[in-house]
């Protein structure tokens, strides 16, 4: 508190009319870059702080990329403090171009930048008489507004099995989170990683049946045919299938205080899968700040820098024991995200 640091992620809860939020406030401070991406692993949406006299600073940038990282779609730059500047439109617009020349190689689809002055709440709830320049709507109208239900994967069918439901000889259900795309009575689905094909014979849950199901919802599916189905496998469309394999790269964020060793085998949980992993090889890592990619080929690192420290971001290789069923993380975050788990000390 002493030098102004927050170190632990603070979660508000509130709501308006229109929506229920959850204000996640997370940590600026390179030292906790895992909490700044527990706190974002669940986002919709970031608004990225900016203090009008000091403009895009390296905190800035660093956090627009961990954003752009964990595939949040929407970024507001809140441009605060504009009391300081005389609510200068020339000072936001220079602020805006910064801002936006940055972020173009980030992908990120949709950035909206708001002039604010918390002080006396200036287009924080309501539209400002000091900003007359400033066409947009305040910070609060576009949380309300913001469309963010086109974010849901409803393309790819991804169902991982999370339970077997047997309370009696005639009943044989699938539980689990529909991760992704929309499954309907009737479907032909396929279980992976056995192959086994069968129909969807009826969607349950606790308040009856249903036609169809989409994310984010759970439910039970009961097939025609009696398959052999555990937890950790997955349901499909036969037309549509994940990526099945055991080796595979993938953005690694270390949030363990003791360092990488290369030598030790992890469990990796993905989706309701847990199997056996090694890291055989660390490609390269990124330097926070600047998005630099560091390598012993290009000579930025050196042999001993290798293993992963605390809050560094790398480029791995990752080895399991058994296939996993996944999609690239920008196209289906369900599928695409994993965590790794210390066998001995259960730290992930």
């Amino acid at each position: 508190r002493e030098q102004g640091i927050t170190i632990d992620v603070a979660y508000r809860y509130f709501s308006t009319n229109n929506r229920k939020f959850i204000i996640a406030d997370t940590p600026g401070h390179e030292q906790y870059t895992r909490n700044m991406i527990t706190g974002g692993s669940t986002a919709n949406l970031a608004i990225i702080l900016v203090d009008a006299r000091t403009g895009v600073i390296t905190q800035t940038r660093r956090h627009s990329f961990l954003v752009s990282l964990l595939g949040i779609k929407h970024v507001v730059l809140a441009v605060n403090k504009m009391d300081l500047v005389g609510f200068s439109e020339e000072r936001f617009n220079e602020i805006v171009k910064e801002y936006k020349q940055f972020i173009a190689p980030l992908g990120i689809p949709d950035v909206t930048c708001i002039p604010l002055s918390a002080l006396d709440g200036d287009n924080v709830v309501e539209r400002s008489e000091r900003t007359p320049w400033y066409n947009g709507i305040s910070l609060l109208d576009f949380l309300e507004t913001v469309h963010i239900d086109n974010d849901h994967n409803l393309s790819d069918f991804r169902f991982p099995v999370q339970y077997v439901l047997r309370p009696n000889l005639d009943f044989r259900g699938f539980c689990g989170k529909v991760a992704s795309g929309v499954v309907r009575k009737g479907d032909e689905v396929i279980a992976l990683p056995s192959g086994k094909k069968s129909r969807v014979k009826s969607i349950v849950t606790y308040d009856g049946e249903l036609d169809y199901a989409f994310p984010p919802q759970s439910v039970t599916l009961t097939l025609e045919d009696e398959i052999d189905v555990s937890r950790g496998e997955m349901l499909v469309h036969p037309d549509n299938l994940p990526v099945v394999d055991r080796n595979f790269e993938a953005m690694l964020v270390w949030m363990d205080e003791e360092p990488m060793d290369l030598n030790k085998s992890f469990f990796i949980k993905q989706t309701t899968n847990l199997s056996r992993s090694r890291i055989s090889n660390i490609k390269y890592k990124v330097d926070v700040n600047t998005m630099d990619q560091l390598s012993v080929d290009n000579g930025r690192l050196t042999p001993d820098d290798l293993p992963m420290q605390l809050n560094q971001i790398a480029r791995v290789v990752l080895t399991t024991a058994k296939e996993l069923f996944f999609d690239p993380y920008e196209k289906n975050k369900a599928t695409g995200a994993f965590i790794l788990i210390d066998p001995i000390t259960n730290n992930t």
